[in-house]
């Protein structure tokens, strides 16, 4: 499999949730999740993102089946519609034709249900991760924290998924999945923060009005890139369509990419800091007795934001018995030894924390999940040449969805289903348009913190994997306490956490502890008093 080099981080081609963009954009959020090989007609090359030559018809199709499944003992019988959707500008010319499938359960009483639109990151992935991975009736099984073996993959029925408590709605942007650029348009129109925000915005809001739930309760649910486009998703949707939500769910955070971009910045050393402690931890490699970690987490926070960052700050004009004692707080805090840290200047990005934290014993620590762990090809090289977490689960995952996508849901066959399309991060503009100027990377927490302001009765869930390198736990409080918004929204955010990573919903009991967490958040948001 041929390998990108973004940035100071070689990596295997895969991106669940956030694909890197450019040498300078993206390279820590490079997330699964939330990419990976995400099809079996990817080939090794590329294709052309864009061919205005062949030009996509706007059309829209459906294959609609019938299905039941057993959740916590009572049966469930629910459609799935696999689709494509129209989507048109204001002077209604399609511009677009959007992949989707939407699982809908029978509901003989009437009462409206709530509805979730959800969908992964990249720039460039498809949902697919998402689909099979959680929020799905069905869902991959693929061994935790180690290789999943080749085919025969396993598909069984979901009883973490989301359809006992919300229909699901489960959207491919424009270049991924099915989706593409219809009418006048062309694909590359849409690689971009603005334009793909829109396009969302359309979709929903025409799926909401062709399938009459405008008085259901309404939910986002975001991974990884997805949390950035989803926070303007639902000020947009609240803003411009006087569409008002239930609830934003954010899986993975990363809606302020200046904050994760550890290429030239100091900011983000800080934030991944406490995840180093907990793989450390995790791996038991901490210098001394093994202690309770939230103790030790609550220490690694106060010398990040205190000592860390002040040292940081002052670049090389830091004086060298505080450079020391920083130096050693780091290795009591990583396992990394003091040499190491002093030689990186007190830096050590992604890229090299996973590939010196067990450099003796050959092995290459996962981004997306520390919990994995893989042979090192080269023990000399910098950083980490490839993420053991992706190489993992990826067969398994593309397998089982395009057999399942094809086969159950009947869609598709005679199409290429992109999963993760990365070309597209190529292209990707990621500057963003606010009231107050145009930002030159993206930061969506105005935008959540606006729609918070708008809609008193929103509520915002937030998952975080205690391993996750690619969005790390720490940045999510960084960033949600960043909102630009009155003290009170904060009241009306909930932060849950997993011993997991980037797709937390890979570990067992996490797995148990997020459809804990979706149920409690979906029943507490949607019974609202009248």
């Amino acid at each position: 499999m041929r390998r990108l080099r973004v940035g100071r981080y070689t990596r295997d081609r895969f991106s669940c949730g956030v694909t890197c963009m450019r040498r300078h954009f993206l390279r820590p959020v490079l997330a699964l999740c939330a990419g990976f090989l995400a099809t079996a007609a990817l080939a090794d090359e590329p294709k052309p993102v864009d061919k205005p030559a062949d030009k996509v018809e706007a059309k829209a199709e459906q294959s609609v089946t019938q299905h039941r499944i057993t959740v916590g003992g009572a049966t469930i019988d629910y459609t799935a519609t696999a689709g494509t959707l129209i989507v048109r500008n204001d002077e209604d010319k399609p511009i677009a034709t959007i992949g989707y499938v939407a699982y809908v359960r029978a509901n003989p009483k009437g009462a409206p249900r709530p509805i979730t639109f959800a969908f992964n990151g990249g720039p460039g992935s498809s949902s697919m991760w998402l689909h099979v991975g959680i929020l799905g009736p069905r869902r991959v099984e693929v061994v935790d924290a180690a290789p999943t073996p080749p085919a025969p993959y396993k598909l069984v029925d979901n009883a973490f998924g989301l359809i006992d408590k919300s229909d699901l709605v489960l959207i491919d942007p424009v270049g991924t999945g099915l989706s593409h650029a219809a009418g006048d348009s062309k694909d590359d129109d849409f690689f971009g923060v603005d334009p793909d925000i829109d396009s969302f915005v359309r979709f929903i809001a025409q799926y909401v009005s062709d399938n009459q739930r405008w008085n259901s309760p309404k939910y986002l649910l975001g991974e990884s890139y997805g949390t950035t486009r989803g926070a303007a998703i639902v000020e947009q949707l609240q803003d411009k369509r006087n569409m008002m939500f239930n609830g934003v769910i954010l899986v993975s955070v990363a809606t302020d990419i200046g904050a994760l971009d550890d290429t030239d910045a100091d900011r983000p050393y800080a934030l991944e800091l406490p995840t180093y402690t907990v793989t450390a931890w995790y791996h038991k490699l901490l210098p001394g007795p093994q202690r309770e970690l939230e103790p030790l987490l609550q220490e690694v926070r106060a010398f990040a934001m205190g000592p860390f960052t002040t040292a940081l700050m002052k670049g090389d004009a830091i004086q060298p018995a505080e450079f020391d004692a920083v130096a050693n707080k780091l290795h009591e805090y990583t396992g990394l030894s003091v040499d190491y840290i002093r030689t990186a200047k007190l830096r050590v990005h992604v890229g090299m924390f996973t590939q010196e934290f067990k450099r003796t014993a050959g092995m290459t620590v996962g981004r997306l999940d520390t919990r994995f762990l893989g042979l090192t090809p080269d023990p000399l090289a910098r950083d980490a040449a490839y993420d053991p977490q992706a190489s993992s689960i990826t067969g398994a995952f593309t397998a089982t969805f395009l057999d399942y996508y094809h086969g159950e849901l009947k869609f598709g066959a005679d199409k290429t289903y992109w999963g993760t399309h990365y070309a597209i991060g190529e292209k990707w503009k990621m500057t963003h348009k606010r009231p107050n100027g145009t930002q030159a990377m993206v930061n969506t927490n105005p935008d959540l913190g606006a729609a918070l302001v708008l809609n008193p009765s929103l509520r915002v869930l937030v998952l975080n994997g205690m391993m996750d390198l690619a969005t790390p736990f720490f940045g999510a409080e960084y960033m949600l306490s960043h909102l630009s918004a009155p003290a009170e929204v904060q009241k009306r955010i909930d932060m849950k956490y997993y011993m997991a990573g980037h797709m937390m919903y890979l570990e067992k009991d996490s797995r148990a502890q997020m459809k804990r967490d979706l149920d409690a958040f979906i029943d507490a948001t949607s019974r609202t008093e009248k």
